[in-house]
């Protein structure tokens, strides 16, 4: 099984809340969310169904990998990990440019690192 960093089910409670529109958020146009909806958000190290590491560069065998279970998905680097207080942190990644910050408490966010290669893949509810 591939290496499973984290997984939840999250749900659209907003979108654009405060008026806040990013009219160049082009990932927001190919992978639509709607409010209400719920996705899966799954942060993985290797897309390989047995778990096994990967350079990061496209796979052209045809052999069927984790991506094939979800929708999207993306490849970056954590960036930040902060201690917030608490149990709580907050990891930052990057996905070519996209940013993302993920806060939750430390023990289900224990096995991400800093400098961390990592796939988020998303998949519909």
């Amino acid at each position: 099984m591939a290496t499973e960093l984290f997984e939840d089910i999250f749900e659209v409670r907003q979108l654009n809340p405060d008026g806040k529109k990013f009219d160049k958020d082009i990932n927001s146009e190919v992978y639509r969310l709607r409010q209400n909806e719920k996705f899966t958000l799954a942060l993985v190290s290797t897309l390989d169904l047995e778990g096994k590491p990967d350079d990061g560069i496209f796979n052209q065998s045809g052999k069927p990998t984790l991506l094939d279970r979800y929708d999207y998905g993306m490849y970056g680097k954590v960036f930040q990990y902060d201690h917030e207080g608490g149990n709580m942190v907050a990891i930052y990644a990057s996905f070519g440019g996209l940013l993302m910050c993920l806060r939750g408490e430390q023990r289900h966010l224990h096995m991400i690192h800093n400098d961390t290669r990592i796939y988020c893949l998303l998949r519909k509810q």
